[in-house]
């Protein structure tokens, strides 16, 4: 039996009261109900139901958007066939995100290509799913903003924003080497981080590395050491995904 058309008053009332997204599927679900017999409050909970799951979904959405997270960068987008390596035990346990309730970070290391931005992106998801407040940027970007931020003289107020925020994306951490003010912001968001909020970075660089990169060399110490002794290690190995989406000619053309 197809689903019955809905009355104009129905769709009145329901648009007056904001419910105007149910209407897609209201029919369906009333033809359903019919056919099982379903209880009137049995059937107002499934409708009523399937608008809060719609909100929600929604509001994931929009604050995994503020976040700069990447939709398509998601778990189970990862290619578990890709030629890489990678400790996953610790990528398992990672995913339980008990290194955000315990205050730790993650360190994303490896070549270009074999998917950093991905995982960290992915953590972020989860973590925007269980609750947390999360932020998202690539380091270049990061570090201009803050510049730009020294000007109109938020540059105090946005790093603030950036220390209360329960997990802090960094990537591509360390692409080339740093002046004074760069140095300056990292040293101070992860100082004010240290034990207080996670952060995910992603680099292709080793910690021993950043040393050389840092325009000064204690405030390089510092945050290495600060960093580095409250973070995991994942280390992923092997070619770059990118090799397979390099296009060729078909063989029979």
């Amino acid at each position: 039996m197809p689903p019955r058309e809905l009355s104009k008053d129905l769709v009145r009332v329901l648009k007056s009261l904001k419910l105007g997204k149910l209407l897609p599927t209201l029919p369906e679900r009333l033809r359903q109900a019919r056919e099982r017999g379903m209880d009137p409050e049995d059937v107002l909970l499934l409708i009523l139901s399937d608008e809060v799951q719609r909100r929600d979904r929604n509001r994931l959405v929009a604050r995994a958007h503020r976040a700069h997270l990447d939709p398509s960068m998601v778990f189970d987008e990862w290619d578990l066939g890709a030629n890489i390596t990678y400790d996953r035990r610790l990528l398992d346990e990672l995913r339980l995100l008990g290194f955000l309730e315990r205050r730790h970070h993650v360190l994303v290391m490896g070549p270009v290509g074999v998917g950093k931005t991905m995982l960290a992106h992915a953590l972020g998801h989860l973590a925007i799913h269980r609750g947390h407040s999360v932020h998202c940027e690539p380091a270049e970007k990061l570090f201009r903003r803050l510049k730009g931020a020294r000007l109109d003289e938020t540059h105090t107020a946005e790093l603030r924003r950036l220390t209360r925020v329960d997990l802090l994306i960094i990537d591509d951490f360390g692409l080339r080497a740093m002046d004074e003010l760069e140095t300056a912001d990292i040293y101070e968001l992860i100082t004010a981080r240290h034990q207080a909020g996670s952060m995910v970075m992603t680099s292709n660089r080793d910690p021993s590395e950043w040393l050389t990169i840092l325009a000064d060399p204690l405030l390089a110490q510092a945050l290495v050491d600060r960093f580095t002794n409250n973070a995991y290690d994942l280390v992923i190995e092997g070619e770059s995904y990118r090799k397979r989406q390099k296009p060729r000619l078909n063989p029979a053309s």
